[in-house]
């Protein structure tokens, strides 16, 4: 797939750029370039995103060398999430890098993990390949700081992972951190800590251009290029140096897998396939947009020994059902110790959902946004959200939809009694049964214009969430 719009050829010459000082590598330039695309039709790119947007569900996997100090430096617990623990504690590039010597995953079992995304109802897998601390989880041709030649594990578990997914169905995407790296000189971080600078460590100094040209892109190649078809890529924290001249000459890589699905996180003004809300659920979602929210299960992405503060699991269904409601998709993290074990209180609650999902996954898969709305909540007249100063949004829970043609499925979050009450149907409802019902036994319907009267079973389906699916005149 060719780029549209690429920058001129002398800009994106690695010589060209290699000049740039690296105080002007770590300031935004003004630039009057246009938004950087892939060139496709509308017509193909719905074809390349029909997938994804039926996939709702998938497994983010956060692992790396953070997993071995998880969470702790110097005998102190370190503060905020677990793979940040080398810029959060300073820690400098040598001394970080001997816990390469500790990491020996030998519980690591590709097929395992596959199996448990798999029985959770997710379709796809978004791996953690290189993220901020600079550490690749393959094995790399750039430089010996990988999982294959630095540590005692002396395997491939990205090449493990593809082979599992393949062997399974499971579609397969990979995380790269292109512009921070906290280990190869040059690389972009940062400030955290109550630091004054954006390095801690003269390690860390050089030329962002220089670390683009020898570490990210020659990676990203790689990755592109050795692990059979990439379902997608995700860029992260693309900082104040990636400028659309930096930005533009990533996408010729895109080429490589041109059925590929990328986010919104590589810079320099390109847009990218999704939006990707982290830790949250928009109101209101991305309406006529593909969007993803990435969540954690407990507090943080990368491995904490001591982070047992564990989402419930009817939140976590919840949520889906939520991001389902909204037309978005569920990134749904877990992080592996270094052993290479998926924590147990994870593995547990993705196998609750998997469970309900076996029963109820048509609400799901495939399913389009509510035709109403107002059942997720409302905005707060006076209160101001604190963190972004806009009006509070207040959900409620009571229940959710999601649409299929000729269907409308109505999640009831809480038991609503004898009778859901539906306003606003547009069109007849012709029938009604609850998902979970084997038999799809009719319930009794009394519609009156747009307000619609359902005599629900004696008792709720499921404890969580029970799906009443009313079909509609075509």
């Amino acid at each position: 797939m060719k780029i549209k719009k690429l920058i001129v050829a002398a800009i994106i010459v690695s010589s060209a750029i290699s000049v740039t000082t690296r105080a002007l590598a770590q300031t935004t330039m003004p630039s009057t370039q246009p938004e950087l695309t892939r060139d496709e039709t509308p017509e193909q790119h719905n074809q390349r995103m029909t997938w994804w947007r039926a996939a709702r569900f998938g497994m983010f996997i956060h692992w790396g060398l953070y997993s071995v100090p998880a969470g702790t430096y110097q005998g102190k617990q370190i503060p905020s999430i677990g793979e940040w623990i080398m810029n959060n504690a300073s820690i400098p590039v040598a001394v970080y890098a001997k816990y390469a010597r500790e990491f020996d995953p030998t519980k690591f079992d590709a097929d395992r993990w596959v199996a448990i995304a798999k029985s959770a109802g997710m379709k796809y897998i978004v791996i953690t390949a290189k993220h901020h601390e600079g550490f690749a989880m393959f094995h790399t041709k750039v430089d010996s700081y990988n999982i294959y030649d630095a540590t005692p594990f002396k395997r491939d578990p990205l090449a493990e992972l593809a082979a599992a997914c393949q062997r399974q169905g499971m579609r397969l995407g990979f995380y790269y951190s292109q512009a921070q790296d906290w280990h190869h000189p040059g690389g972009a971080a940062a400030r955290h800590g109550g630091r004054t600078t954006d390095h801690w460590d003269p390690a860390q100094d050089g030329s962002f251009d220089d670390y683009l040209n020898n570490v990210a892109l020659p990676q990203l190649r790689e990755i592109l290029t050795h692990y059979g078809p990439v379902a997608v890529l995700w860029f992260d924290t693309p900082t104040k140096s990636m400028t659309p001249e930096r930005a533009a000459r990533f996408l010729p890589l895109l080429e490589l897998q041109p059925q590929i699905i990328v986010n919104n996180r590589l810079g320099g003004g390109f847009k990218g396939d999704t939006e990707t809300p982290e830790q949250h659920i928009p109101p209101q979602g991305f309406p006529g947009e593909d969007w993803e929210t990435c969540m954690t299960i407990n507090d943080t992405w990368g491995f904490k020994s001591y982070d047992t503060n564990f989402k419930s699991t009817e939140t976590l269904l919840h949520n889906l059902v939520d991001i389902a409601s909204k037309g978005g998709n569920y990134l749904l993290n877990v992080g592996p110790t270094s052993e290479g074990v998926i924590p147990q209180p994870e593995v547990d609650r993705l196998a609750t959902i998997g469970a309900w999902l076996k029963v109820n996954g048509e609400s799901i898969y495939g399913t389009g946004p509510t035709p109403f709305g107002a059942e997720a909540g409302s905005y707060d007249p006076v209160k101001k959200d604190p963190k972004t100063g806009k009006p509070l949004w207040l959900p409620t829970w009571d229940w959710r939809c999601t649409s299929a043609p000729g269907k409308l499925y109505i999640h009831l979050l809480k038991w609503p009694g004898k009778t859901f009450n539906l306003d606003g149907v547009t069109g007849s409802i012709t029938s009604a049964h609850m998902l979970a019902d084997p038999a799809q036994s009719s319930l009794a319907i009394v519609q009156s214009g747009r307000h619609v009267a359902v005599q629900l079973p004696a008792a709720a389906s499921d404890p969580i969430d029970s799906v009443l699916v009313l079909t509609t005149a075509k």
